[in-house]
């Protein structure tokens, strides 16, 4: 009985949206250490892989500095085309790939707190694995996260999906 209520509860969120601030992002933002390979069609001079620094931003050739924090990539690929477009290419086509994603943060009652690389799809269940699996004094039903690291943390279920620069900190139970 309690798989069907259960059952019903995921069916509700799924249908309603009822996932507030932590919504589920399909359109990744990049922040501060994630890696991309920029691709300007026919330029092999300005396309290469760079690596965002603590100011979510990168240097490329003839354009310098472009700030990709908190962008898409397909935004951050309108904004080198704009760039590019301002005196240097008449039609600039621009691709962008995230090689890299940004670790997440594991801490409190995991076997091996600590940072991981992060990989799509994966739930706050396979993080605590990847962490050497949670501890006895764990309460699994007691697990909050930071999107990010920033912001208030909110107590999330163990199917919930990470993001990159997340920070999940698994409390100790009680009794």
């Amino acid at each position: 009985m309690a798989a069907l209520w259960r059952a019903v509860l995921v069916a509700l969120v799924i249908s309603f949206g009822v996932t507030g601030a932590f919504a589920q992002d399909t359109d990744y933002r990049l922040g501060s250490g994630d890696r991309v390979k920029v691709i300007v069609f026919g330029e092999e001079d300005l396309s290469g892989e760079f690596e965002l620094d603590g100011g979510g931003a990168f240097s490329m050739p003839l354009i310098g500095t472009v700030r990709a924090l908190d962008q898409s990539p397909r935004q951050l690929e309108q904004t080198i085309a704009s760039k590019l477009l301002d005196g240097y290419l008449k039609n600039p086509r621009v691709s962008i790939e995230v090689l890299n994603y940004r670790p997440f943060y594991i801490i409190g009652e995991v076997n091996n707190p600590g940072s991981y690389p992060y990989r799509v799809g994966m739930t706050i269940l396979n993080a605590a694995a990847l962490a050497g699996g949670f501890t006895f004094r764990a309460d699994e039903d007691d697990i909050e996260v930071s999107r990010g690291g920033e912001g208030e943390p909110r107590v999330m279920a163990p199917e919930t999906i990470v993001q990159p620069g997340d920070v999940i900190r698994v409390n100790e139970r009680l009794f």
